[in-house]
């Protein structure tokens, strides 16, 4: 075995090899710190897309939420204004799932 500490040109060689592989390690630290970077801003710029999303998908049922209120309730009226008219109410709603059976109908004989 060597002794390093004797020899003032070993010195220097571990010296060397030691700030070689030092170097080699920051540079390495440097990349996996650049890649963390840059996932975390990605990270970032998805969550900011998701936030804008949901916020968006809030307000659309916010909306349809008021708009279906108000359909119900004049529905609701509808039906206990006009008593009378319930014989034309039964007829309409018939007609309507006929319509939706032919629809569909219709629509499975062009696709297949």
């Amino acid at each position: 075995m060597t002794d390093y500490r004797n020899n003032r040109n070993g010195l220097s060689r571990s010296e060397e090899m030691l700030d070689s592989e030092n170097q080699r390690r920051v540079d390495g630290l440097s990349d996996k710190v650049s890649r963390l970077k840059s996932l975390a801003f990605d990270i970032e710029t998805e969550s900011k897309d998701s936030n804008r999303y949901l916020d968006d998908m809030g307000n659309d049922f916010e909306s349809t939420h008021g708009l279906l209120g108000g359909t119900v309730n004049r529905l609701s009226h509808m039906v206990s204004a006009n008593k009378g008219n319930r014989k034309l109410m039964c007829y309409m709603i018939i007609g309507l799932v006929l319509l939706f059976f032919l629809a569909y109908y219709l629509i499975t004989k062009v696709t297949s």
